[in-house]
């Protein structure tokens, strides 16, 4: 690293607070109706090609879910538990640990430190892929430890054969999650849109090819969704690598390999922040497995979570939006204007989440022939859509509170929230009404959201709404001034 780099750098910050002013005494001449559109604008930036990229990677799933549901009721169990306990633990926490990079590349975007973009991508892949490995043994023994928590043998058995069959998924996400990432913090969110597109509609002719005219079965349902995930990565790192990102990626670099202990630190607070929300449902699941009847009652819950988890693709767009807007306009000093956007972005994504509530619970039984026409399995789905709108509904506020917090880099204390509303209060309250007070899945699940979902969000709206906007910016600039001071001195 150059000295006159460094000097450059140093001297970023001082033109940037001039500007930063000039810019808000001008919001000062504007009308809310004008501030609105203009925030609006920069946020469905970022939100409009994220809903399509998350519900095309979201909809492969669906997708091979679907076929294996139309293979027999066993096949669809197999598949929802290997999908969503299995890859779903694995998921949760290199997601949340790749969120890390929301924090640090979109702060150091907004103030304009490019370079180290590239660094922190670097580290992420590095940590990322070392959590693969020692992550490996879940996808090994998967039969084991199903059983263990009281999933039926035969169910067991099959998806312990799938999920050894997602090993290559698996290692995807340690590269894929940071590329997204790293491109989001830069409003690049059009090419990472583009790629997941493209590669659905190939992942949609190779499940009909592998699946129903070559006769693979189940099996060849899930190489076609090893295939597609790996396919997605090759396209956002050519992408990269190949002049997409000029000032952020200037080659790989050994100083990735410095300050690693940090990023550790930060990218597992991330971790287990998001992980702790992602596992959640995931424990639904598996709680579900051990009732009586589990085949049916888990189908008919793995349909009500795709259901779910494909309209939850539009408030985890709000949550990329959100983290990236606020770390952005953190990074840049500005801290009424990180306010505002959180505002604008929750105002929007409740309005959504009130239009899909009414749409699920008047075209429940209809969505969910997608994946199966057993009656038994309609009819236990028609008694959970009830619940099933009311996590939809809590889902347009929780998830934008939490990119706030990522934004802001709150992951730690936010992950002691989760932590005690999740698994301290939501848990055993869905244990309690699904067993104790014998109404099964609906009590595991009505105990879960109105005992969990349901106070940490009221509990993360006082946090939000009590925050010092200014201090947090203040914050922030020093974030990134210690990330940059530690990349020159190793340099």
């Amino acid at each position: 690293m150059s000295s006159e780099r460094a000097l450059e750098e140093a001297e970023v910050p001082l033109l940037e607070n001039s500007k930063t002013k000039n810019i808000e005494e001008d919001e000062l001449d504007q009308t809310l109706s004008q501030r609105v559109r203009i925030e609006s604008k920069k946020l469905w930036h970022i939100v409009g090609p994220a809903i399509f990229s998350r519900l095309a990677s979201y909809s492969m799933f669906v997708v091979s879910q679907a076929f294996a549901g139309h293979i027999g009721d066993l096949e669809l169990a197999a598949m929802a538990i290997s999908s969503s306990v299995i890859v779903g633990f694995d998921f949760g926490l290199l997601l949340g640990m790749a969120s890390a990079l929301e924090t640090l590349c979109g702060q150091a975007f907004g103030a304009k430190r490019y370079y180290m973009l590239g660094i922190y991508l670097q580290r992420s892949f590095i940590v990322l892929f070392l959590c693969c490995i020692l992550t490996l043994p879940i996808y090994l023994f998967a039969t084991p430890i199903l059983k263990l928590v009281g999933q039926p043998d035969d169910i067991s058995e099959l998806s312990g054969i799938v999920s050894i069959c997602f090993i290559p998924l698996h290692f995807s996400f340690a590269f894929q999650f940071p590329l997204q990432r790293f491109l989001q913090s830069q409003l690049k969110n059009n090419v990472i849109a583009l790629v997941n597109i493209g590669t659905l509609v190939v992942h949609i002719f190779l499940s009909w090819l592998f699946v129903v005219k070559l006769d693979l079965g189940l099996v060849g349902a899930v190489i076609t969704l090893n295939f597609s995930w790996w396919l997605i990565v090759i396209g956002l790192f050519t992408y990269t690598i190949c002049g997409g990102c000029p000032l952020t990626w200037s080659g790989f670099s050994l100083e990735a390999f410095s300050g690693l202990w940090e990023f550790v630190k930060l990218s597992a607070s991330s971790g287990v922040m998001l992980c702790l929300e992602n596992w959640y449902y995931r424990i639904l699941i598996v709680m579900t497995g051990n009732l009586e009847n589990a085949e049916i009652a888990v189908d008919a819950l793995s349909i009500c979570m795709n259901i779910n988890g494909w309209e939850l693709m539009i408030p985890l767009a709000f949550f990329a939006g959100t983290g990236v807007r606020v770390a952005n306009e953190l990074g840049a000093g500005r801290g009424k204007a990180a306010k505002f956007a959180t505002v604008v972005s929750v105002t929007q994504s409740i309005v959504i989440g009130l239009f899909f509530w009414v749409l699920i619970m008047l075209f429940h039984n209809q969505i969910a022939l997608v994946w199966t026409i057993s009656e038994p399995v309609l009819e236990a789905v028609h008694r959970l859509s009830i619940l099933l709108a009311f996590t939809v509904l809590l889902n347009s506020v929780q998830p934008i509170l939490s990119g706030v917090a990522v934004g802001s880099g709150w992951q730690s204390y936010v992950a002691y929230i989760n932590l005690g509303c999740y698994y301290l209060l939501g848990v055993p309250l869905g244990f309690i009404m699904g067993w104790a007070f014998k109404l099964g899945v609906m009590g595991i699940w009505a105990g879960m959201i109105f005992g969990g979902t349901a106070i940490q969000t009221l509990i993360l709206i006082i946090i939000t709404i009590r925050c010092d906007w200014e201090k947090e910016a203040e914050k922030a600039s020093m974030r990134v001034e210690k990330w940059s001071n530690n990349r020159h001195t190793t340099s």
